[in-house]
């Protein structure tokens, strides 16, 4: 874990991140000396959802402020209670007629200050209640029988069902209750790789390589257990879905879950994982509870909702709808219909669960709909095959030479490549490609063979197969090829798919790249319709990058050491030069 950095110390910086998120949100304020950022639209004829707790958890909770989630968040300094005297000032920014609801994750210092803030507003008049968010599984009953469970990132359900049912109009005891029977439904387990790092501090106790924690809290505090050596994933995973949905543990079984219970999923970034790893690693908590528990989320939420800074971690919360349903008789429907809902909230992800009607597709496309695969124009399935397995062949035993050059110059991947290509196009033929002999199908599966590879190689490959196949559906659908399938059509062709190649890569002849062979070959082809001699050409084109200096591609950063090296041809412009003399061989001559 990095215990670097921009900020030395955390002073001031709470009330930098807070301008920040109100400069770019036209509907929030901010209090600066309180650390409030409030919403100035909500009216005080609706009920005030209020929220807050230390900062370096965002984007919470300032970040949920906004119609249909919070009206105001209080922030105190870095893992820190804000206090009683804060928390007013929230409380005097959305006033309310009907009532206020204090949601507080379930930590001492929050409990006192939210505490003492609502004796004093209930001293001034009007109903203010606390609603204590609960959710952590990893510590049970045992073990928090006294304080209680810690609120995690499950919580954010709590602030949009209960901001949602606020902005609907809902009374405030549904607000309330929806609010607690969400909390009631909801369990949450982390684990992590490390703790965070705290700006100014000295680092907390590294965990060990090979070592995972699961339960780790989000303040630092160590977790249940340190496990080591790390699991493979699926069992990291099975895990923490155990101690989420295991009846048999009594010290965490809090939620029943019954089957076809209406389950939602949420995965919390602690702040210190990629996006890479977390999406991953959602997929992989979606297919464990499909396979373990034979549940299937009906709505999955994957961000950073409530982080810890820097920590490289996660947690995954689990709701039952269905248990709200039961226990507040608001139907499953009305409650997803609250959490679909649009609020302004910046940080509450749009995940486009509202109904989506898909678009109709058009009975008619283009002018080229007709010049389908099948009726486009046909070839000769016993020589195209032939000639396409040369050619193939031809590319797979020169692999060893394009290895070598490739390594003197690149990274040595380019005849890897290129057997991936032709062997991408064996399979193909393997399975009948070419046994209809139709041109056009055989083009696109030979297209898509080379696509499949990547790198730079095989885009500008694939980019001329796809603009050949274009160009000759154009000219079939003209009627130009419809009467003659020739050279000087091929040759036209080419022409065409060379000029649209052009307009992805400014790569040109003498820059030794596979430009060098390609050029060549499709202007002589589309002069004078002679594949044999546009091949003859796009070989002398090849076999002059010898000794050239690279212009383009990755071989330019060689530097000045290439000027004292016997220089090989370029091995891309080879290979295709390779493949198109193999083509050419299994042709009729």
């Amino acid at each position: 874990m990095s215990t670097k950095h921009f900020f030395p110390a955390t002073e001031g910086v709470v009330v930098l991140g807070l301008e920040s998120l109100v400069s770019r949100n036209s509907h929030l304020a901010l209090d600066a000396p309180a650390k409030v950022v409030y919403d100035k639209t909500h009216s005080p004829s609706r009920v005030s959802v209020i929220s807050g707790g230390g900062s370096g958890h965002e984007p919470a909770w300032s970040g949920y402020v906004g119609d249909g989630m919070l009206a105001a968040a209080v922030n105190g300094e870095v893992f820190a209670s804000p206090s009683a005297k804060q928390i007013m000032a929230a409380i005097e920014h959305v006033p309310s007629e009907v009532g206020i609801i204090l949601c507080i994750t379930n930590y001492t210092g929050d409990n006192l200050h939210f505490g003492l803030a609502r004796e004093k507003a209930l001293g001034r008049g009007g109903r203010v209640e606390i609603l204590r968010m609960t959710d952590d599984v990893a510590l049970g009953r045992k073990q928090t029988e006294n304080l209680g469970r810690r609120g995690l990132a499950g919580n954010m359900f709590v602030l949009k069902l209960c901001g949602s049912a606020s902005h609907a109009g809902y009374d405030f005891d549904t607000c309330y209750n929806i609010g607690q029977s969400v909390n009631d439904n909801c369990v949450t387990v982390g684990s992590s790789l490390d703790h965070c790092h705290i700006p100014g501090r000295e680092h907390h106790r590294s965990i060990p390589d090979d070592t995972y924690v699961l339960g780790m809290g989000i303040h630092n505090e160590p977790g249940l257990h340190e496990i080591a050596p790390m699991p493979k994933v699926d069992d990291l995973v099975a895990d923490m879905l155990k101690y989420c949905l295991d009846p048999s543990d009594k010290d965490r079984a809090f939620v029943d879950f019954k089957p076809d219970d209406i389950v939602l999923l949420l995965i919390n970034n602690f702040g210190g994982m990629s996006n890479f790893e977390l999406e991953a690693l959602t997929s992989t908590v979606r297919r464990n509870l499909n396979k373990d528990w034979k549940i299937t989320p009906t709505r999955e939420y994957t961000s950073c909702f409530e982080t810890s800074l820097n920590a490289p971690g996660w947690s995954l919360s689990l709701l039952n709808v269905s248990g709200i349903e039961r226990a507040t008789k608001t139907p499953v429907s009305q409650l997803l219909e609250l959490l679909d809902s649009d609020t302004r909230a910046p940080a509450w992800p749009k995940n486009g669960y509202r109904e989506a009607k898909e678009a109709k597709q058009s009975a008619h496309t283009d002018k080229l709909a007709g010049a389908d695969a099948a009726a486009g124009p046909k070839v000769d399935p016993a020589t195209t095959e032939i000639a396409l397995r040369k050619a193939c062949d031809a590319a797979i035993k020169a692999e060893p030479d394009i290895t070598k050059w490739d390594i003197q110059m690149g990274d040595g991947d380019c005849g890897e490549a290129v057997v991936g290509m032709c062997q991408g196009v064996l399979k193909k033929l393997d399975a009948g490609l070419c046994k209809d002999g139709a041109l056009f199908h055989i083009l696109d599966e030979v297209d898509e063979a080379v696509e499949e590879i990547g790198g730079t190689l095989g885009a500008i490959i694939a980019i001329v197969v796809a603009g050949f196949t274009t160009q000759l559906r154009h000219l079939f659908a003209q009627g130009d090829a419809k009467a003659q399938l020739d050279g000087k059509i091929m040759g036209k062709a080419a022409g065409g798919a060379l000029r649209n190649l052009m307009g992805y890569t400014s790569a040109a002849v003498g820059g030794r790249t596979v430009m060098d062979t390609l050029i060549p070959f499709c202007e002589a082809f589309e002069k004078d319709g002679d594949f044999a001699e546009a091949v003859k050409a796009g070989d002398a084109g090849a076999k002059s990058t010898a000794g050239m200096k690279a212009k383009f591609g990755r071989a330019t950063y060689v530097g000045e050491q290439a000027e004292s090296m016997d220089m090989p041809p370029d091995p891309g412009a080879m290979a295709a030069a390779i493949f198109l003399e193999g083509l050419l061989s299994g042709l009729p001559q």
